[in-house]
């Protein structure tokens, strides 16, 4: 149980850490600008609807999960594939694959490892951002059950809308994406799914390409009546490897809230390949 002790202390270390990257934004931000393209690319790769093929490997540790101070290994592997429908009209597809490790919160338990539930949401959403610079997608996410193993997944098949609302000016990006999935199929002995995900997020990407960010990524279970509200702080940079680009991010990130036995922190390491278009 999140006591009210360890809910101040995880705030206080959310606060500082956001001082230290709004310290880092401006200080790094006088170094003059790099004569190639990686400006745009940084700029939609913050775009979860930008017309760029990417191909995130999100590795993700938390710890201090249940009892047994267990830890846990999620590696979502995320490609975002935009299609051009129309002059005027884009579809972008949105997979989130994740593959867990997962040691075992009591002690002495088993360990378990193998893919989870894929999630994956389709925006349709204009070429050009609409009324003074926002820019919008609206579709469907679909939940499959490809779990490996029962502990890694729900079991269910899940449908809903998502949505994103950005919008991107002088550096910064800010904006929010959601979606709500309920279960319509599965297992008929698993627990029926109806979830909420909300990911307000906001960023600033200096001269030098190096994006300093900060979201949650909060889910709400409305079955069980929990929040999990993680706060992420993430540093990425714009590197070209032999010509190919590649963006490289170092994050950490503290659980305001959590379901009992739930963990506290955890950090995160990003490399996503991306695909000019």
């Amino acid at each position: 149980m999140v006591t009210a002790h360890n809910r101040r202390r995880r705030l206080s270390l959310a606060a500082a850490l956001v001082l230290c990257i709004v310290r880092g934004a401006t200080a790094a931000d006088q170094t003059p600008p790099a004569a190639d393209d990686s400006a745009e690319l940084a700029k939609k790769l913050q775009n979860p609807v930008a017309n760029l093929i990417s191909v995130p490997f999100q590795s993700n540790w938390d710890f201090n999960i249940g009892p047994a101070n267990a830890t846990r290994y999620l590696l979502n592997i995320q490609p975002v594939i935009p299609f051009s429908l129309t002059e005027d009209l884009n579809l972008i597809t949105r997979t989130i694959m994740p593959v867990v490790h997962q040691e075992s919160p009591t002690e002495g338990g088993p360990t378990h490892s193998g893919v989870g539930d894929i999630l994956q949401s389709f925006f349709l959403s204009p070429a050009k951002p609409q009324w003074r610079g926002w820019i919008v997608g609206l579709g469907p996410a679909l939940l499959y059950p490809s779990a490996t193993d029962d502990t890694l997944g729900q079991g269910k098949w899940a449908l809903g809308p998502t949505a994103v609302l950005l919008r991107q000016v002088s550096g910064w990006t800010y904006g929010i994406l959601a979606n709500h999935v309920w279960s319509f199929a599965g297992a008929d002995d698993r627990a029926n799914v109806n979830q909420t995900f909300l990911q307000p997020f906001g960023s600033y990407t200096n001269r030098m390409h190096t994006s300093f960010v900060l979201n949650t990524e909060s889910t709400y279970d409305w079955t069980n009546s929990d929040w999990t509200v993680p706060l992420n702080a993430l540093v990425s940079q714009i590197v070209k490897v032999h010509g190919v680009p590649l963006s490289l991010g170092l994050g950490a990130r503290y659980y305001a809230t959590a379901p009992d036995g739930g963990p506290d922190w955890g950090f995160r390491l990003l490399v996503t390949f991306l695909f000019p278009r």
